[in-house]
């Protein structure tokens, strides 16, 4: 972590209400769009976007340098090479300046007019919850992804217990102190809620609807993520076995 890094989080911290991050590849037509639509949203916010453009070769680098030189709030990042979307999260959560993040899918397949939704159930529930899911309705996937999603869902909620029934939205509000606490490994985004149970905070959730993305395609399959997605979801039960007790902090003066 370089020193620049540190001093920019530093100088920072609280300065904004939220920070919006959104992991992309590959989505130079996507993103001018999903943009537009975050700055309507957001509409009367103090905010900021982190769009990480995790090694696109599609010219995604030069449409967000391109719409950041005439919108303040954006803060393009690049990974060199492709890291996937946790990493890609995680680095967007490292460089936010918000109290608050809102995460988003830079394919459009999530609507950022939900993202107001999620931060207004964050606050009503107060301190004790740090996480605001989105639960999508309608899903747009082909039926055999659909069929994929809902099955790892019931796996993992039945052996989790995390109250969540779909945990692979993309649409999500976290109070970034806590984000940084979770454990962080690769398919990390998927597993949000159970983490953060595991951390002593509560969940509320907002059902959303999904849609179509306009351009491009997706960038996994349904085999793909099986056996890694196993195996996450045994050491995710495991972590969360192995916090027996969440201490309760007072200071003696």
């Amino acid at each position: 972590m370089t020193q620049s890094f540190l001093e920019g989080l530093a100088a920072n911290r609280g300065s904004l209400a939220v920070t919006v991050v959104v992991p992309a590849k590959d989505e130079a037509q996507n993103l001018p769009i999903l943009l537009d639509e975050i700055e309507t949203a957001l509409d009367g916010r103090r905010f900021e976007v982190i769009v990480i453009d995790d090694g696109s070769s599609d010219g995604t680098d030069i449409v967000l340098q391109d719409y950041a030189a005439t919108h303040d709030w954006l803060r393009p990042i690049r990974h060199e090479n492709s890291c996937g979307q946790s990493c890609a999260v995680r680095t967007g959560v490292q460089h936010a300046r918000g109290d608050i993040v809102a995460t988003i899918d830079g394919d459009g397949e999530n609507n950022p007019a939900y993202i107001p939704k999620l931060l207004d159930a964050l606050e009503a529930a107060g301190p004790a919850v740090a996480l605001a899911a989105g639960q999508r309705l309608g899903r747009k996937a082909s039926l055999a992804k659909r069929y994929a999603s809902k099955f790892a869902n019931k796996i993992r909620g039945a052996i989790l217990r995390d109250n969540t029934r779909d945990s692979g939205c993309g649409l999500k509000a976290l109070r970034r102190e806590v984000f940084l606490q979770l454990p962080y490994f690769d398919s990390w985004h998927r597993f949000l809620p159970a983490l953060v149970i595991r951390e002593g905070y509560g969940v509320t959730h907002i059902d959303v609807q999904d849609r179509q993305r306009r351009h491009g395609t997706s960038k996994y399959g349904i085999f793909d993520r099986a056996l890694v997605g196993i195996l996450d979801l045994a050491g995710v039960w495991w972590l969360r076995r192995r916090r027996k007790k969440i201490p309760e902090v007072r200071a003696l003066t």
